[in-house]
């Protein structure tokens, strides 16, 4: 590598973390290049003809279509996530599971879809239906609820279909981490470990849920990888996001962006398409344009803004947890060996980083790190 990295960086493995990287972005864009392709195809070939042969019963062809749209999916998503979360995984030996573990995983997000797109596209259409001229503005309002109402059932609901969630009984583990909780006033239901090496060697740990069912959750990865005071250090970031408010923030920046998404659907297909919002199986054909234009404004234009906030807001974690938890060479260290473990791309290019990275590189929290140790050196006195 050409560029100079962090000591505690493993050289070899940055090199390895690229290549990694690329491949999985190779493969992200071709999925979405086919993507586009089996949308317009499905538009002029397929969504006219549908609607005519589904059942006459309006809550029966609307469902009948989304479950054929959906399905109509499956061999191009199927194909590439096999390509890129097992083969790809397997060759960077992060996989821990066989084809039929990683087939019944991928079965279970699907079944997951089937039940949750018609319900957010039935409220979406009943919008159509009821507020037509409006429904971009109820539209974005619905969604703040929708994102509360997910946000409060994902962690005992979602994430049990795919991993067990016991609570740790390391007790060194949970006093240390509930002193941090404790200093914010933050109330938990509990600290939980998720058998993440079921599917792989990379780490996670996270703060989960809303109201009554926030709980703290580490993988059995990361608890094997890092020491305590690395782990406080981890969790104190995720307090920090807490502290900072960015869950609710994050969801009242969604509904200004799906608010302004959905306006601009508006005019474009009231434009092009005069038939939008004339009937349900006008709007079951154009559904496919609405999804386009939908991914196309939100990848192109408003993912660089979105990733910026992400990243700020990141930021202000990263620091949340240095001032608070006092352990910054822990901090630094914990960031190092998630990069080396997890082959996270240090120094990715501006460009990708603006698209691609929710969160900063980890080469620039190490940096931000340092600094704040130089910081705190410079402002301590001496004697």
């Amino acid at each position: 590598m050409s560029i100079k990295i962090h000591p505690l960086l493993n050289k070899k493995s940055q090199i390895k973390a690229i290549k990694y990287e690329k491949e999985k972005r190779i493969v992200g864009f071709i999925e979405s290049i086919i993507s586009l392709i089996l949308i317009i195809i499905f538009y002029f070939y397929l969504s006219e003809p549908l609607t005519e042969i589904l059942p006459n019963n309006q809550i029966l062809k609307f469902i009948s279509f989304i479950v054929i749209f959906l399905i109509y999916f499956i061999p191009s998503d199927l194909f590439f996530n096999f390509i890129s979360s097992y083969k790809i995984e397997q060759k960077y030996d992060f996989l821990n599971q066989n084809l039929t573990n990683w087939l019944l995983d991928y079965l279970k997000g699907f079944l997951i879809q089937i039940i949750l797109t018609p319900i957010l596209l039935g409220l979406l259409f009943l919008l159509f239906n009821y507020t037509p001229e409006y429904w971009w503005f109820y539209g974005a309002i619905a969604m703040i609820f929708v994102s509360v109402i997910l946000g409060t059932i994902f962690p005992i609901i979602i994430l049990p279909i795919f991993n067990e969630y016991t609570p740790i009984e390391d007790s060194e583990i949970t006093s240390r981490l509930s002193k941090i909780l404790e200093n914010e006033n933050i109330s938990i239901n509990g600290f939980f470990k998720e058998n993440m090496s079921k599917q792989t060697k990379k780490e996670n740990a996270f703060l989960a849920g809303m109201g009554k069912t926030k709980r703290v959750v580490l993988s059995d990865n990361i608890i094997e990888n890092m020491n305590i005071d690395e782990l406080e250090t981890i969790i104190a970031h995720e307090v920090g996001h807490y502290k900072h408010n960015h869950m609710f923030k994050n969801i009242l920046i969604g509904s200004v962006f799906q608010l302004f998404l959905f306006y601009i659907i508006n005019i474009l297909l009231k434009n092009y398409f005069p038939e939008f919002l004339t009937s349900l199986n006008a709007n079951l054909i154009l559904l496919p344009i609405f999804i386009l234009i939908f991914s196309f404004v939100s990848s192109i234009f408003l993912s660089p803004i979105t990733n910026f906030i992400s990243r700020y807001f990141e930021n202000q974690a990263d620091n949340y947890s240095l001032t608070h938890s006092q352990k910054t060479e822990s901090f630094i260290t914990a960031m190092a060996g998630l990069a080396n473990r997890n082959l996270s791309n240090a120094y990715p290019p501006w460009l990708i980083k603006i698209f691609n990275y929710s969160h900063p590189p980890i080469g620039e929290r190490l940096e931000n790190a340092e600094k704040f140790i130089n910081n705190k050196t410079k402002k301590t006195p001496h004697n």
